[in-house]
């Protein structure tokens, strides 16, 4: 790669004036997304407005053979952001407009710096939402570059499911438009699937389609708890099992349940603990309660909690969202060290009780949560990010887990991505295939500028 040449940089400054900065101040914030991993930091950033100007960028980057790095809201977990070769973050955060709403056809065009909560804010009038919640409010670009998932993905799927086409600014500056509106085609190469997902190594999404859905004419939740993990997980597989189509279903070990309580103000009571929400109609909503409270009990569940009023709902879920910061506020000046795997459902209960027994010992803050209903699981520890000795520990206990998860036929990321934090397992996962990952990445990419040294080793 090449560093940034002054010709280069007139360029971009004559072309963006103000919106072309080397500011340290953002360069550090671009350099980084929420967790532990280290800042690497670009040498310039440039505030994007269209797909155009995105396009403009990437063209006079690539005969510079300069890296570009996307950057949406900040808050991955696993170093998709970090400019590991220098180069130019590309901020996509100002295309923020919701271009086009079709309630008949049930879906939506944004550009990539839509957030998740301004779409359903958009939308909330409209008798319609996007059900894809990873926790954090990413813009729907992110989420798509990495396949993002999160707390209702049990019912509605991942951004796997509910992208239906995007527009891409490939290496060389063109632009693509992948997919389309139509809910099913046979018309060449999935070339959406294949940037879903991709974490911007192959292209720059600018443009997103998405599926959505009306809201639900009654949505109900509850918490109950249990006296042990086995138990709450058991139950959960149950559900699962049957086929009951609740909307979300989160686990959150009594580890967790303790730090919430303090971050958020809570006092639910500290003990490994399932919470669940039901979509539908009032005799559809009422018929999932009942045989999810059936298999909660038959799995020795109690004190049912009901949250049904939207403000008690919003401060549940808001206190799920806020795990990650709950655990890492035990500690002053930590950083949070967040990974997750995904295991096929009936090895959810080896896994998590193997993964707790890593946790024994830990020295520092741990807290098991997850999407049991998909098999997805995360384990986030509160580190001092200068300790190398904890850092150690805690990447030990992480390698253990994931190759766990990899033994009994899981991945090593449900939903956070590869990024930088789990390019060692990609071979272990998948084989020879990475291979042909890599002929990909070399056809589409052959000067290796899109977000270099993520995913492929």
């Amino acid at each position: 790669m090449a560093p940034l040449t002054s010709a280069l940089t007139h360029s971009l400054q004559s072309l963006f004036g103000e919106r072309y900065t080397t500011s340290l101040a953002l360069r550090e914030q671009h350099g980084r997304g929420e967790a532990h991993h280290a800042a690497a930091l670009p040498d310039a950033v440039i505030f994007a407005q269209t797909t155009a100007e995105v396009s403009q960028i990437v063209r006079l980057c690539a005969a510079e053979n300069v890296p570009v790095i996307a950057f949406g809201a900040g808050t991955s977990l696993e170093g998709h952001l970090s400019a590991v070769q220098g180069g130019v973050s590309i901020d996509l955060s100002r295309m923020s407009t919701v271009t086009r709403v079709s309630p008949q056809d049930l879906d939506c065009t944004v550009e990539a710096g839509v957030t998740r909560e301004q779409l359903n804010t958009h939308l909330r009038d409209m008798g319609l939402f996007f059900p894809i919640d990873p926790g954090a409010n990413a813009t729907l670009g992110g989420m798509a570059a990495t396949r993002a998932s999160g707390t209702n993905a049990v019912r509605y799927g991942t951004m796997r499911e509910n992208v239906l086409g995007l527009t891409v600014v490939l290496p060389s500056g063109q632009i693509i438009k992948t997919g389309g509106r139509a809910r099913k085609s046979s018309a060449g190469y999935d070339l959406t699937r294949l940037f879903v997902g991709s974490e911007g190594t192959l292209g720059i999404i600018t443009e997103v389609t998405l599926r959505l859905y009306g809201l639900p004419e009654i949505i109900s939740a509850a918490l109950c708890s249990f006296e042990s993990v086995e138990q709450a997980v058991a139950a959960a597989i149950q559900v699962v099992q049957l086929g009951i189509p609740v909307a979300r279903m989160e686990l959150m070990d009594r580890g967790l349940i303790r730090a919430v309580n303090a971050y958020s103000g809570l006092e639910l009571k500290i003990e490994d603990t399932l919470a669940f929400e039901f979509h539908g109609s009032p005799a559809g909503v009422q018929e999932q309660v009942e045989m999810v409270s059936a298999i909660v009990e038959e799995n020795g569940g109690r004190n049912f909690a009901w949250a049904n009023a939207p403000e008690e709902r919003s401060r549940l879920w808001k206190a799920r969202h806020n795990a990650f910061y709950a655990v890492v506020s035990q500690r002053p000046n930590a950083r949070g060290w967040s990974s997750d795997v995904c295991v096929p459902v009936s090895r959810l209960g080896d896994c998590i009780l193997e993964t707790r027994a890593l946790l024994k010992d830990c020295s520092v803050p741990a807290a098991i949560l997850g999407h049991v209903g998909d098999g997805n699981y995360h384990v986030v520890f509160a580190v001092d990010p200068s300790n190398a000795a904890e850092l150690a520990e805690v990447a030990a206990i992480n390698k253990k887990m994931v190759r766990y998860a990899i033994s009994v036929g899981g991945t090593s990321t449900g939903e956070h991505g590869v990024g930088t934090g789990k390019i060692a397992y990609l071979r272990e996962e998948h084989g020879d295939a990475v291979d042909l990952m890599m002929a990909i990445k070399q056809a589409v990419d052959p000067a290796g500028i899109m977000n270099p040294g993520k995913i492929l080793p």
